[in-house]
């Protein structure tokens, strides 16, 4: 990982040898014979005649599988250092180095290999590539099946006893996927931005408090934790927002809005986005994210001090970081639930790795003086944080990853021994996401696939489609995803059963849901086809749905009277930039504004400010 400082490189065999004491040559000569002389330059020839020519074979035939791995990392890595936390995280052990009795280490046949301080000399390294086979590769393992649940421990003091009491308890997952939602929030969030509804701060760029509520509001579901009142100031454990957090600074960092005054405005490519194909506009999102300087993630994990003192000029490049994470998303199994502790295990054990800090003791947990977090748990904890970070509050929220999430609040016990950590709730408020899902649209955006073509659903009975346009829930209780699709396009009647009625359908399309998805979700879901009066109802909406067209806006100009009108309307120079909108009204198409006022100049027309009452040049009055 990039916080290790380069290794110095050692050229020979006999070099190091030569660079041991006469202790640590006897202990590796006594794996060789057992009456040793007592010169350096003989113990040195003893263990080079031991490996030279085909006894380097012999001598690595004699490892274990776990030995020979040890050996196989370093030859066919472009470094010589051995990285036990590396291979620990790939296969789960250290190798055999050999006992130790008391201080003194009696090194095993790996010692040869690796006679000073855990590094391979250039020309042994050179010798066994020639026949060290490569190591076996590391892959994302993937889960069967999703847990149901989690089990959490918990800790509890029990007054009656006055004893300390440990247990489980069993914490239902939330699964949230967002590969079919992202798209319509993302025209959500736009549409919000461009009624002037969300306002960001000048210095940070990030959404007010007023606004956070309002992103909120137009998000499938809601945001992922939903507001619990605390019982006390000094218990609060409520997450606070995530993907309403994410989404406005998204838009900033993908060039879809920017700040006028102190709200956010759609510029030219955001209102491009909002009549094109989402699935684009969100890979280039991702993209923009992962170059962005507008915001660390890191400084979302609020009990982290040091970021804006000394520890700032440690911290490591922003994307660096991501495209390291980035790349581990890439290599993870699509459409299968894989384990946020499994993506760590493997970003630490392959070239894939990553640093928050170059000099991690800058970072520290209440107090600088005893909660630096340079120790190597630490360390440790603070990147999984900012993996957590990235991948729920980012990746998920642009629909590249489905989640599996429990609430924050004692999920990970990992920082309990910490100093200073006794009154925190959760180390950060993405502690309860556990396991993600690549989606189809992730592997898009990650550059896995060339083309998007969306997952089908899952053909499961759960619903029965009547004729007289009801939908009914059967068996089991409907997942959480079911449930909020049918309130999206139906009218619930019960608790059981949904009303198709076409305001609700046209107004589901007209937030992004397409009819299309709705008749692909009721196929699915009641594992056959679909009633005629249904089929035909969902087709007529379709047809609706596409009849009447949005172009756009456009600026009204009004003329002095309709013979006017008619002239600038038929002029060959203006009629291409404008439309009759009645007796004396023209419509100009946003686009078409600076050309359609040039070309009124040319014809010997101003347009008069507002106010301005055509005919008079007076400003217009109440009376008026």
């Amino acid at each position: 990982m990039s916080r290790h400082n380069p290794i110095e490189v050692i050229p020979t065999l006999r070099g190091v040898l030569f660079g041991m004491n006469v202790s640590e040559l006897k202990q590796l000569g006594a794996l060789i014979q057992k009456k040793l002389p007592t010169r350096k330059s003989d113990l040195v020839e003893i263990v080079v005649r031991h490996v030279k020519g085909d006894g380097l074979r012999a001598v690595w035939q004699s490892l274990d599988e776990t030995q020979r791995a040890a050996v196989a990392e370093v030859v066919h890595s472009e470094t010589t250092q051995f990285s036990p936390s590396r291979f620990r995280a790939k296969y789960g052990k250290d190798p055999d180095w050999g006992p130790t009795d008391g201080y003194r280490h009696k090194p095993s046949a790996l010692g040869f290999f690796f006679p000073a301080h855990l590094r391979m000399p250039e020309d042994l390294k050179e010798r066994l590539r020639t026949f060290v086979p490569p190591p076996a590769e590391d892959k994302v393992r993937g889960l069967e099946q999703l847990p149901a649940s989690y089990e959490q421990s918990f800790a509890q003091w029990n007054r009656k006893t006055k004893q300390q009491e440990h247990g489980t308890e069993s914490i239902p997952l939330a699964v949230r996927e967002s590969e079919r939602s992202a798209p319509r929030e993302l025209f959500s969030v736009l549409r919000l931005v461009d009624a002037g509804k969300v306002a960001v701060s000048e210095a940070t760029r990030r959404a007010a408090p007023a606004s956070i509520t309002a992103v909120t509001a137009v998000l499938e579901g809601g945001d992922y934790y939903p507001f619990v009142q605390p019982k006390s100031k000094y218990g609060d454990e409520n997450a606070g927002p995530i993907r309403a957090f994410a989404w406005p600074l998204l838009i900033q960092a993908g060039g879809l809005a920017q700040l006028a005054g102190s709200k956010l405005q759609l510029t030219k490519a955001g209102r491009k986005a909002l009549a094109e194909p989402a699935v684009q506009t969100l890979k280039v999102l991702w993209e923009r994210w992962l170059d962005t300087a507008l915001l660390d993630e890191l400084s979302r994990i609020d009990c982290v001090k040091g970021q804006t003192g000394k520890g700032k000029h440690s911290l490591t490049a922003l994307s660096s970081r991501r495209e390291a994470i980035a790349a581990g998303l890439a290599a993870c199994p699509v459409e299968r639930w894989v384990s946020t502790a499994e993506l760590s295990r493997f970003l630490r054990a392959s070239d894939r790795g990553f640093s928050v800090s170059r000099n991690p003791w800058h970072l520290y947990v209440c107090q600088a003086e005893y909660g630096s977090l340079g120790y190597d748990d630490g360390v440790k904890i603070v990147e999984e944080r900012y993996l957590l970070a990235l991948l729920f509050e980012y990746a998920a929220t642009l629909g590249l990853i489905d989640v599996a999430f429990i609430p924050p609040a004692g999920a990970r016990s990992d920082y309990g021994g910490m100093w200073g950590t006794d009154e925190l709730p959760f180390f950060s408020r993405y502690d309860g996401l556990l396991y993600f899902r690549l989606t189809a649209l992730g592997a898009y955006c990650l550059g896995c696939t060339q083309d998007y073509k969306p997952a089908p659903l899952a053909v499961k009975p759960a619903l029965r489609v009547l004729p007289n346009l009801e939908i009914a829930a059967i068996g089991v209780d409907l997942e959480p995803g079911d449930r909020l699709a049918l309130d999206a396009y139906a009218v619930r009647i019960s608790d059981h059963v949904w009303q198709l009625e076409r305001p609700k359908l046209l107004a589901a399309a007209e937030k992004g849901r397409s009819i299309e998805e709705i008749r692909e979700f009721l196929t699915a879901r009641s594992g056959g086809p679909l009633p005629d009066t249904v089929t035909h109802f969902l087709q007529d909406a379709g047809d609706r749905c596409v009849r009447v067209r949005d172009r756009g806006p456009a600026r009204l100009f009004e003329c002095a009277d309709g013979a006017l009108a008619a002239l600038i309307a038929n002029d060959t120079r203006l009629r291409k930039y404008c439309l009759r909108a009645g007796e004396s009204l023209l419509a100009v198409p946003a686009e078409s504004e600076i050309a359609f006022r040039r070309s009124l100049r040319e014809l010997g027309y101003l347009p008069a400010l507002s106010g301005i009452r055509p005919g008079t040049g007076r400003e217009t009055t109440a009376a008026a």
